[in-house]
């Protein structure tokens, strides 16, 4: 008896306790490093040339001040001046409109699809969001002109862009605001309804705010994913080359529409505007995902 407790009390030695690793087994770690590191690096080539490419042709116009701030009117197709200031406008009030929109109804239908699915409206509400989720975006821009200018007489503008853009917004909203949901841990609910809390009120004031930096950072992410959309602008609304603050009536740019445009544009000009109006999509959209990852830290629910 005390010679097994003094054996118990010894650190067991390495080659006690583990075996070698075979060889074979080895060699196909090794390989399978290998493969996953070149897969990385196949599909890594391609963004950093696209990303390359950009910024050496864009950033001769992003660096102007006057870039960001005015516009083409009255400059000529062959001028290097003006700025892409009226297509950042329209980018960004087509992008808010459409956020305004799609953000309290991707919500609730992602509140309602965690928290009450024995709802009758539970099920027909995950076949819309499929279904819109594999919407291409000229399907949604088309839908929008057949109800909106078709059928209800309206005119192409800037809030038929924002409509289409709605649509695509919708699935995303409702997705990410679903998934972290997900992920509330049951136990808030339960310590919550045993303290005698209506369900409705658990979910507004613990179950929402311990999801609430995961939903804002989808919603960053969707509204920096339809920016760059481009079927909505060429269907729903024309080329201007001044600022158009009219949302229901005229033409309005946005920096998708504005490089469509400038394609034709042989000149020099063209080409420094087409890659400066992409450099600055981007910059604009990386802004938003940065945005999204300080707003997700700086709401996630704190620990200590």
């Amino acid at each position: 008896m005390t010679q097994a407790t003094s054996d118990l009390a010894k650190p067991a030695k390495p080659s006690e306790t583990f075996l070698p690793i075979a060889g074979s087994r080895r060699a196909k770690d090794r390989a399978a490093t290998v493969v996953f590191s070149l897969c990385f690096v196949l599909a890594v080539i391609p963004l950093v040339a696209l990303l390359y490419k950009v910024i050496e042709s864009g950033i001769p116009a992003v660096i102007n001040p006057t870039w960001w701030t005015n516009s083409f009117f009255l400059v000529s197709p062959s001028s290097m001046a003006g700025g892409v200031g009226h297509a950042i406008y329209g980018s960004l009030v087509q992008a808010i409109i459409a956020a305004v929109i799609s953000i309290p109804l991707g919500v609730a239908a992602g509140i309602m699809l965690v928290e009450y699915p024995e709802s009758r409206l539970a099920r027909p509400t995950t076949f819309m969001v499929d279904v819109l989720a594999g919407v291409p975006s000229v399907v949604a821009a088309i839908f929008i002109f057949g109800v909106w200018v078709s059928v209800l007489q309206f005119q192409l503008s800037a809030f038929a862009v924002s409509l289409a853009l709605v649509l695509l917004m919708l699935p995303l909203i409702v997705r990410s605001t679903e998934e972290m949901l997900k992920l509330v841990p049951d136990e808030l609910r339960e310590a919550s309804y045993a303290l005698g809390v209506p369900k409705w009120k658990t979910i507004v004031s613990i179950v929402v705010p311990t999801a609430l930096s995961g939903m804002i950072s989808g919603v960053f992410l969707s509204i920096a994913r339809v920016m760059g959309e481009t079927a909505p602008v060429l269907i729903l609304v024309g080329y201007t080359a001044s600022f158009n603050f009219d949302l229901f009536q005229g033409n309005m740019a946005s920096l998708p529409l504005l490089i469509f445009n400038q394609l034709s544009n042989p000149t020099e000009a063209g080409q420094y505007r087409i890659w400066g109006a992409a450099l600055t999509l981007i910059i604009i959209i990386a802004l938003a995902n940065v945005l999204a990852t300080f707003a997700s830290k700086a709401l996630a629910p704190k620990t200590k």
